[in-house]
C-alpha cells in the first residue's frame, strides 16, 4: 500500500517527544485560515512512497531517535490514508518505534463500520495522537477552517474511549482564536479527558504567507500580526483553568 507522501523530515524537534522522524503525508479536506502548508492540500500531490521504504529512511537515522523518540506522521491530514498508516505502523511496531499521528480528527467517521474497524486496529500500533483542535466553537470553527467540528470532537472523545495518549494542540490567533471564553470552553471540554498528557498552546506566526504568494493563493490573514508570545501565556493559562474546573467537578462526590 502506497501513501501519497508530500515530504521527509529527518529531524524532526515540535513533532512529539524527543527527536522525531516525520513524514508529511499529501491531503487535507481542511482550509485552515493559518496553515502555513497549504501545498499538501491537493489529494492528489505528493510522491507514492511504500511504508518500507519510509522505514528504510528512519532506520539510517535510528541513534538520533534513541532519546524517546521516534516516527511522526503529519500532514496534511493522516488519517486520510489510514490503509497506508495501517502497514507503516505495523512495520514500525516490529521495530519497536514510537508512533505518532499529528491529525486534526476532521477525517474520523463514526458512521463507517468499515473505517471504524481499520482505525480500531490502526490505534493499537498508535502510541500518541497529537490532536489539533482549531476552535471550539461550531460556528467559528467553519469559518475558520471551512469544516465543522462535530467529528473532530468525536474524534477527541472516541481517543479517551481508546485510551489513546493525547497531545492536544491549540494555534492562538489574535482576534481570532484568542477570546478567553473560548479558550475556556476548550479547557472545560478537554478536562474531562483521562487520556490527555500535553496541552501544546501554539503562537500564530506569518511564515507561511510567502508560501501563499508563490502558489497563488490568497492569504486571508493579511495583516494580521503574530501572537505575543507573553500574552501567549496568559492564554494557555485560561486553558488549564477550564481543565482546572472541569476536573473539579468531575471529582465532588
Amino acid at each position: 500500500m502506497q501513501g501519497r507522501i508530500h515530504s521527509l523530515e529527518s529531524f524532526g524537534t515540535v513533532d512529539g517527544p524527543g527527536t522525531r522522524f516525520v513524514v508529511f503525508v499529501q491531503g487535507c479536506p481542511m482550509r485552515c485560515a493559518y496553515c502555513h502548508n497549504p501545498d499538501t492540500w491537493d489529494m492528489n500531490g505528493g510522491t507514492l512512497m511504500e511504508p518500507s521504504y519510509i522505514i528504510e529512511q528512519y532506520e539510517r537515522n535510528k541513534p538520533f531517535y534513541a532519546n524517546g523518540g521516534g516516527l511522526t506522521v503529519t500532514g496534511g491530514e493522516p488519517l486520510m490514508q489510514i490503509d497506508f498508516l495501517l502497514e507503516l505502523f505495523t512495520l514500525a511496531k516490529e521495530k519497536d518505534i514510537h508512533t505518532c499521528i499529528d491529525s486534526s480528527g476532521i477525517a474520523f467517521n463514526p458512521d463507517s463500520a468499515t473505517q471504524q474497524e481499520k482505525l480500531a486496529k490502526l490505534m493499537e500500533l498508535t502510541d500518541l495522537v497529537m490532536l489539533d483542535i482549531k476552535h471550539i466553537d461550531p460556528g467559528k470553527h467553519k469559518d475558520l477552517t471551512q469544516q465543522p467540528n462535530t467529528n473532530i470532537l468525536k474524534f477527541a472523545e472516541y481517543l479517551n474511549e481508546k485510551n489513546v495518549d493525547v497531545w492536544i494542540r491549540h494555534v492562538v490567533v489574535p482576534g481570532i482564536t484568542d477570546d478567553d471564553k473560548y479558550l475556556f470552553d476548550l479547557g472545560y471540554y478537554i478536562g474531562q479527558f483521562k487520556n490527555l498528557k500535553a496541552l501544546d498552546v501554539l503562537p500564530y506566526h506569518t511564515m507561511g504567507e510567502k508560501k501563499y504568494q508563490g502558489l497563488g493563493i490568497e492569504y486571508k490573514l493579511k495583516g494580521v500580526p503574530p501572537m505575543d508570545k507573553g500574552i501567549l501565556l496568559e492564554k494557555k493559562k485560561v486553558i488549564l483553568d477550564g481543565i482546572k474546573k472541569r476536573r473539579s467537578e468531575q471529582s465532588e462526590p
